[in-house]
């Protein structure tokens, strides 16, 4: 209950969450029937970057600071336009102060057939999420245990949904826990699109993580990861991943395009790296540079 998100928004982590997210919610529109985003770790949705909170860290510089300035070429720019579409929508003075969290980008990004449901534990961020969305009847709200949501509140009733789970790595078992959390929400919802975040950093245990991930019963599963400097001396987070069941048949491409582009972008030293690879499904990772 001690993380608070307003110190990292809007950094490359998020960069890679929200570019990813984007390009999945973009695939459920074509088809014309709704769908239901679950954030289950979902903040306040919307962040202020002039805030003493972000201004005390300035991630974001290095994140979507780079990105919004950053020359693209035609192809990354096109995967990328509804998400800083997004933020430039929320700052038309220029610059970027007002950054989206996922709920937020989510619900700029529906359609009138679409639907969110948000879950917040923290009691001062759900008020102030809550107060974001209140009459928005797109949108519901609710202050819970994110954990509890991959139980309660699958399958949705549309019938198809992006679970998006994103929780704060404050205990040491998280990895186990968001393996867990994936095998309990699979059996209820098999049909949904999962996204899952998870942070790269000395001695985290991913191999272990993947492994445990590989061992479930379910058959497509492609993760994605960034990491913009080398993990040597540092104890923080150096890099960061998702790993997204069902993804979109689109996607393993559309990562071939994106993730280059992010990690020539937001390196922080010459140690950047990126890979994308199924850890059950599909065959061959995308080129790992």
């Amino acid at each position: 209950m001690n993380y608070r998100h307003i110190y990292h928004a809007g950094n490359f982590a998020d960069v890679l969450k929200h570019a990813v997210l984007t390009r999945l919610i973009r695939y459920m529109q074509k088809k014309d029937g709704g769908f239901r985003v679950l954030d289950t770790h979902a903040g306040i949705g919307l962040y202020d970057l002039s805030s003493e909170e972000a201004q005390k860290t300035g991630e974001w510089v290095d994140g979507i600071g780079k990105l919004m300035e950053a020359d693209l070429g035609s192809q990354v720019s096109e995967l990328l336009e509804p998400y800083l579409s997004a933020i430039r929508e929320l700052n038309p003075q220029g610059g970027i102060r007002f950054y989206p969290g996922s709920p937020k980008l989510a619900r700029m990004l529906f359609r009138p057939q679409d639907r969110l449901s948000a879950m917040e534990l923290h009691p001062e961020d759900y008020v102030r999420l809550h107060r974001l969305f209140e009459g928005d009847h797109h949108a519901r709200i609710t202050e819970l245990d994110g954990w509890l949501a991959l139980g309660a509140h699958l399958p949705p009733k549309e019938k198809r949904g992006i679970v998006l789970v994103d929780p704060p790595f404050e205990e040491e078992d998280e990895y186990q826990r968001l393996a867990e959390g994936l095998e309990k929400a699979y059996r209820r919802f098999p049909g949904g699109t999962y996204c899952l975040w998870y942070p790269l950093k000395k001695g985290a245990p991913i191999k272990e993580f993947h492994e445990t991930l590989q061992a479930l019963d379910i058959p497509k599963m492609l993760c994605a990861e960034l990491a913009v400097r080398s993990d040597r001396g540092i104890t923080g987070l150096t890099g960061s991943g998702l790993v997204i069941v069902n993804p979109p048949f689109t996607l393993k491409d559309e990562l071939h395009q994106l993730l280059p582009a992010l990690k020539d972008h937001l390196a922080q030293d010459r140690f950047a790296s990126h890979r994308a690879f199924w850890l059950r499904g599909e065959s061959k990772a995308v080129k790992d540079d």
